[in-house]
């Protein structure tokens, strides 16, 4: 047998001991502060020309595509599929970005949506043909979309909930227990529910379902956000999930909902919810940015 000195087992020890914190911590990493620069997308849908119209107008990308947003964090909250041909498009666009981005010292966060989460439970009842068309068959689509497919791993490492200063970010909201979850656990849930097809990412409470924060009155949100605001440290929660029509604030800003139904199928505006030094912008494109009525929220000093 092999003999193990003590000098060799603290070795060991530390040596698993930092492979276990390096796996931790890369699973924590749903927090950056310091952003002075933030451009929320909404709901896509497969609309991959309002989503470049939405980019072209967020100025984080050039007309060829091209990432310009400098240090700029931009987040998608999930819905790229469904209801419309060009997802893939959207996908493979969102693919680039991540990496120019990031050579940039900027950040492109794509979170995970319900929709998402159907098509990787193969609950396809709205995925529209030219989905499929642009793989080439069922069969391509959905190997393209399974646990070894490009596509389906790429949407499984995602996040569904992100802090980005004093703000989360996420797709529909959280209610019931959700509301006073960590991120980590958040996080962890919803990637354990994209390959079981269980569990919090069906949970109609859950992170990409939850509908109470944007159908609720300013009163009952007020009142709903408490224990989210408590448990993360927040003022401000985004949402996507729920067609608004426009970038819309409620509850004085403490919700945000940015889902515009820029998607054909829905027939509303190529927008954002752009967040410049603090200040809230509607940024639709053709149109100047408007600001919000929402009290400046200064970007926390980054983490050393």
């Amino acid at each position: 047998m092999p003999r193990y000195t003590p000098a060799a087992a603290v070795f060991l020890v530390l040596a698993l001991t930092s492979g276990a914190a390096s796996a931790q911590q890369k699973s924590r990493q749903h927090t950056w502060s310091g952003i002075e620069r933030i451009v929320a997308v909404g709901d896509v849908h497969g609309d991959h020309g309002q989503f470049l119209k939405t980019l072209l107008a967020a100025k984080v990308i050039d007309k060829d595509t091209r990432w310009i947003g400098g240090k700029t964090h931009l987040v998608q909250t999930g819905d790229l599929f469904d209801r419309g041909p060009d997802s893939r498009k959207a996908m493979d666009l969102l693919m680039k970005l991540e990496v120019e981005a990031k050579k940039s010292g900027g950040h492109v966060h794509c979170l995970v949506g319900n929709h998402e989460e159907m098509i990787l439970r193969g609950d396809w009842r709205y995925v529209h043909p030219g989905e499929v068309q642009a793989f080439g068959d069922n069969a391509k689509y959905s190997a393209a979309v399974g646990p070894g497919g490009v596509y389906g791993k790429w949407i499984r490492k995602h996040n569904g909930v992100i802090k980005l200063n004093n703000m989360l970010f996420l797709h529909g909201g959280l209610g019931g227990a959700y509301a006073t979850m960590s991120l980590d656990a958040l996080n962890e849930g919803i990637r354990k529910g994209l390959n079981t097809g269980t569990g919090m990412a069906r949970d109609s409470n859950g992170p990409l379902w939850h509908r109470a924060l944007a159908r609720g009155d300013d009163a009952s949100v007020s009142e709903q956000v408490k224990p989210i605001f408590k448990t993360h440290s927040v003022k401000h929660i985004v949402l996507g999930h729920t067609v608004s029509g426009r970038i819309l604030p409620k509850a004085g800003g403490k919700v945000i909902l940015i889902d515009v139904g820029m998607s054909k199928a829905y027939g509303g505006p190529a927008g954002c919810l752009v967040i410049d030094k603090g200040t809230f912008y509607a940024n639709y494109a053709g149109h100047p940015p408007l600001k919000l009525p929402i009290e400046k929220s200064a970007p926390a000093a980054a983490k050393k």
